[in-house]
């Protein structure tokens, strides 16, 4: 059994410190809000799960890297792009730890039904295939199974991409649009994120799996979505702060709407449905308008030629 350390003690890091604990490791947690120094558990794992909110990422990169056991894993759980950097978390990661083993986990895992051990599957992620399949062994339990992939970075884009489509799914079901008019906007949604993913050098292929089609099906219809809620309300007339306030916990799609336009500014790419989420969130446009103005866009083959 492996001896843990989650650093990030939110409604994921409390889950996944469960999760970890029933199947027999030894999990030491540490939180910002909690105190004391993390760098002091560095010494006394086998492995580093990251599951802070990605706002709070860089710091603590930058923190514990001076101190970095040589060959200590850092598994992150972390969902979102950094806005400063544009680059995925364990992109994040590498630029302050070049030479850790780094690993991604990501998939439909909506903390509350794992915390209530309702089954689920998530995807381990990293290049290198032996320490994946390592912790794919020791880390799946009774409720949660991981499969493996050699692609980190199209799961973890596909896992940030799927906020601002869920939020996007919430306008659309708060606005009662109807299950045509979702079932298009995810399928679309689903190849606009495929645009961001190929960009950041990730595998399309990696949305038709758990992180990217599975995780887009959980967050965009389920109350337990922060970011479908954020929509919801979203749809009611709230604005960003409002609706962020009423949820209270971190919700990554606006971030994430705001990092991959930047992207998007800077390669070229077309991503209209994260541009009119954006819109909404600044206020710029109403949600009404902003399903008229998916709905006249100029019309185009569905993949392209």
């Amino acid at each position: 059994m492996f001896t843990i350390a989650v650093f990030g003690l939110g409604a994921w890091g409390r889950t996944l410190q469960g999760l970890w604990e029933r199947r027999g490791h030894r999990v030491l947690g540490w939180s910002r809000s909690g105190g004391g120094d993390p760098v002091a558990l560095l010494s006394r794992v086998d492995l580093v799960t990251s599951a802070m909110a990605m706002q709070g990422v860089e710091a603590l990169a930058a923190h514990l890297a001076p101190h970095w056991p040589e060959g200590l894993p850092l598994l992150s759980c972390s969902k979102g792009i950094d806005p400063e950097r544009l680059v995925t978390p364990t992109q994040l990661w590498g630029h302050h730890l070049p030479g850790a083993p780094l690993l991604a986990l990501s998939g439909p895992n909506l903390a509350g039904e794992l915390a209530r051990q309702l089954p689920a599957a998530s995807v381990i992620a990293a290049t290198d295939q032996t320490l994946a399949l390592q912790l794919q062994e020791q880390l799946s339990g009774d409720c949660l199974r991981l499969y493996r992939s050699s692609d980190p970075v199209g799961v973890e884009a596909g896992g940030a991409l799927k906020n601002v489509m869920a939020v996007a799914a919430g306008i659309c079901d708060g606005l009662g649009l109807g299950v045509n008019a979702k079932a298009s906007l995810l399928c679309r949604g689903l190849a606009e994120m495929g645009v961001v993913v190929r960009g950041l050098g990730g595998e399309a292929t990696s949305l038709y799996g758990l992180a990217g089609l599975g995780d887009l099906l959980a967050t965009a219809n389920s109350p337990l979505s922060r970011n479908y809620r954020c929509g919801l309300l979203l749809a009611e007339g709230c604005d960003e702060a409002t609706a962020i306030e009423r949820i209270g916990a971190t919700v990554e799609g606006p971030r994430t709407a705001r990092a991959a336009l930047a992207l998007a500014r800077r390669q070229g790419w077309s991503l209209p449905i994260c541009v009119q989420v954006l819109a909404v969130l600044e206020q710029t446009t109403t949600p009404a308008q902003a399903v008229q103005a998916l709905m006249q866009r100029h019309l185009k083959a569905e993949v392209a030629q």
